[in-house]
């Protein structure tokens, strides 16, 4: 099963390369393009995961037709054929994986939201049992719910990890009316979506979010969206408080690379077809368990 890793168009200029997605300038729009590639401890792996673009575009996309109505977002099209200038070869490689959006001024500060205790901020929680400077409560365990989601912004980092930052700070950055805004905004995008993976079998501990101003100065949501790539998916069956869970992500991958003596930098090593095949698995199981919907 093939998979693609980059993507060359000849007819438009790259915007933008990231770890998963190409941007391309369309002029008053960008295409966004998402690969088959994975990373884990911030290194792309040199093999990729098949279908996985195109998973995370559909679920974006399922997102985006049901959180309309809490913020406009950047979707105009999923159809590339309305573009001019392609070859065959590339309207195959970008059908299913690619959105036609809208240009905006992304802001600097990426938007996440936590209902549960996991990860980084579990970690500061043990440290100083506060969470981004958000003072909790005493006794919360491993993966505990929290009483009310909470805001915790980060700074965007080009390379390596983002950085957790208070509401202050991401304030001083956005400007007061703009990180309300946002911080508002996130809590509802993410309330809407657990209640609605809630009545699916899923819990949504955590996810980020990232907006733009868009040429008629209104904020909307951009980029992905409530993906296993920049969310915390969990199964609400083997959920367990006290422990850590296994993610809808590339879990399988990260764990297998802990058995191994890679010592995180690149080259990474060479991934096993079976581990290939059981992140694939996941990302699939993700999707339908999501959307309702079975992958073809």
């Amino acid at each position: 099963m093939s998979t693609v890793q980059t993507t060359a168009l000849g007819a438009y200029p790259l915007f933008r390369r990231g770890k998963v997605r190409d941007v391309y300038d369309l002029g008053d729009r960008l295409l966004m393009v998402a690969t088959d590639r994975i990373s884990a401890f911030d290194v792309v792996m040199n093999e990729g995961i098949p279908d996985k673009g195109a998973l995370l575009t559909s679920i974006s996309l399922y997102w985006f037709e049901h959180l309309g109505h809490v913020i406009p977002n950047h979707l105009l099209s999923t159809d590339v054929s309305t573009l001019p200038g392609l070859t065959d070869d590339e309207r195959q490689v970008l059908a299913g994986r690619s959105m036609i959006v809208r240009k905006t001024r992304p802001l600097p500060v990426e938007c996440v939201v936590r209902g549960y205790l996991a990860g980084s901020g579990w970690k500061e929680y043990q440290s100083s049992q506060t969470v981004c400077g958000i003072a909790l409560p005493a006794g919360y365990r491993e993966s505990a719910q929290l009483e009310t989601p909470i805001f915790t912004p980060a700074t965007k980092a080009e390379e390596g990890h983002d950085e957790n930052i208070s509401f202050e700070r991401s304030a001083e950055i956005l400007g007061q009316d703009v990180a309300e805004r946002v911080r508002d905004v996130s809590i509802a995008l993410y309330n809407a979506a657990a209640k609605d993976v809630a009545g699916k079998g899923l819990i949504l501990a955590d996810t980020k979010f990232e907006f733009g101003i868009d040429e008629s100065g209104e904020i909307i949501l951009i980029d992905e969206a409530l993906t296993p790539d920049s969310s915390r998916y969990w199964l609400a069956s083997s959920y367990a408080e006290g422990t850590s869970q296994m993610n809808f992500d590339k879990q399988v991958l990260r764990d297998w690379l802990e058995t191994t003596t890679w010592d995180k930098t690149p080259p990474p090593p060479t991934l096993p077809a079976e581990v290939v095949q059981a992140t694939r698995a996941k990302y699939i199981e993700a999707y339908e368990r999501i959307t309702g919907r079975q992958w073809q």
